[in-house]
């Protein structure tokens, strides 16, 4: 919940030119709140980012005051969009139903979902990483059909690294997310587990983004507060593309 509509033209102004306009292989997405969404899709018009949004409504219309709904989302020319991420299910009580029917609405209306999973510090000092981890991708992908699988985009976040400058070792986030690439695997198989993104998020830098985006189950980053600044995030970006 940063910004208002007149910094997004001078942000997308400060952080392009900082990415160069050749990219290698980096899907470079920008995911704002509901109200910066237009600005942002005009900002960024012509460039390779993509625009997603943080949140969406698992119906496709109806009486649900205050909620936008995924057609609503592509209408205005968005093509991502964060689910479950963890301050949704704290904060908002979002559960791993929840999250699996709005990653079923997003990707039934062409939406690509960033489904968000991770334990808190009181789960990961409780041993049950792994079953939590297990429980919420398979709640999350249940009846994704193995042909469009590979639009999905998972992030590990642990909660405990959020915003609190403690980051997960780079050998930490590799196991966990090559337990993502396992399940979606016992889920499907290991050629289909290859095709899906899985991404790092918490307390990821412009330090530490090349040491995490090294390893081989790390496709990407969920980036939250660094990319509030075009050079961190930039940087970000430009460490994923080597």
């Amino acid at each position: 919940m940063n910004m208002h509509s007149s910094e997004v033209r001078g942000f997308a102004f400060d952080f392009l030119p900082r990415i160069g306009g050749s990219q290698n292989w980096c899907e470079t997405i920008v995911c704002a709140p509901f109200v910066l969404l237009p600005s942002a899709v005009s900002a960024f018009q012509g460039s390779f980012v993509g625009i997603g949004a943080q949140n969406m409504n698992q119906h496709a219309s109806g009486a649900y005051t205050g909620e936008i709904s995924a057609a609503q989302l592509t209408d205005i020319g968005v093509h991502y969009v964060i689910i479950g991420h963890s301050e949704r299910r704290e904060y908002y009580g979002e559960t791993d139903q929840l999250v699996n029917e709005k990653t079923l609405a997003a990707l039934a209306s062409s939406l690509r979902p960033i489904v968000c999973v991770g334990e808190s510090l009181n789960q990961r000092e409780l041993g049950v990483t792994n079953d939590l981890i297990e429980m919420q991708v398979k709640s999350a992908i249940s009846g994704v059909p193995k042909e469009i699988v590979s639009r999905l985009i998972i992030a590990y976040e642990p909660i405990w690294a959020i915003g609190t400058g403690v980051t997960a070792t780079p050998d930490d986030a590799q196991k966990v997310c090559k337990l993502i690439r396992n399940v979606l695997a016992s889920v499907y198989d290991d050629k289909t587990a290859g095709t899906v993104t899985i991404q790092y998020g918490g307390s990821m830098n412009d330090k530490n983004a090349a040491d995490l985006l090294a390893q081989p189950d790390i496709d990407g980053g969920l980036v939250g507060g660094a990319s509030l600044k075009p050079e961190s995030f930039a940087a970000i970006v430009n460490a994923a593309n080597q």
